[in-house]
């Protein structure tokens, strides 16, 4: 089986759904670890709703999936912050096609996509529950560094400088 990788439109259907599969993931994770719940339905649909991803567009954007045996299996996006800086964001891979070599495939694609809008520097945000996340982010060359936004779930930052190789 071979993964594929290809631009989509934000608001396609494919990317829609799995938007909301990691949403509701990362929104579960986060309620269950800090209040024993899982997200309230209109909580999900007012978290889903305030992010459209309309900044993952051309010519400062672009939204990548990647398919696995031609299903719709993740994403990962790129924005531009500045001229020289790109934030990755919404990587995300179902759960049952992880494993496979799909997340670091993403990542490197959002690269060479920060790349070609210009950037030489990428940067993301996390939280500390999401491990596996961190550590991918580690092992792909990503340090962590100081914050460079103010997001409210954001408790680690990392940074990688896309001049060098990784």
């Amino acid at each position: 089986m071979a993964w594929t990788l290809a631009p989509e439109p934000h608001d396609s259907p494919v990317a829609a759904a799995l938007w909301r599969a990691y949403y509701t993931e990362v929104s579960d994770r986060w309620y269950l670890l800090h209040e024993g719940r899982r997200t309230d339905p209109g909580e999900l649909e007012r978290g889903i709703a305030a992010e459209p991803g309309d900044d993952l567009v051309p010519p400062r954007g672009l939204l990548l999936v990647a398919r696995y045996a031609g299903e719709p299996a993740g994403t990962a996006g790129v924005r531009l912050l500045d001229d020289a800086t790109a934030e990755l964001t919404r990587v995300f891979l179902r759960e049952g096609m992880r494993g496979r070599g799909g997340a670091a495939l993403l990542v490197r694609a959002a690269e060479d996509a920060a790349r070609s809008l210009g950037a030489t520097r990428m940067v993301l945000d996390t939280r500390g529950d999401l491990v596996e996340a961190r550590a991918l982010y580690a092992r792909l060359g990503y340090a962590e560094t100081e914050p460079h936004n103010a997001a409210p779930y954001a408790e680690h930052w990392f940074a990688r400088d896309l001049t060098r190789p990784a």
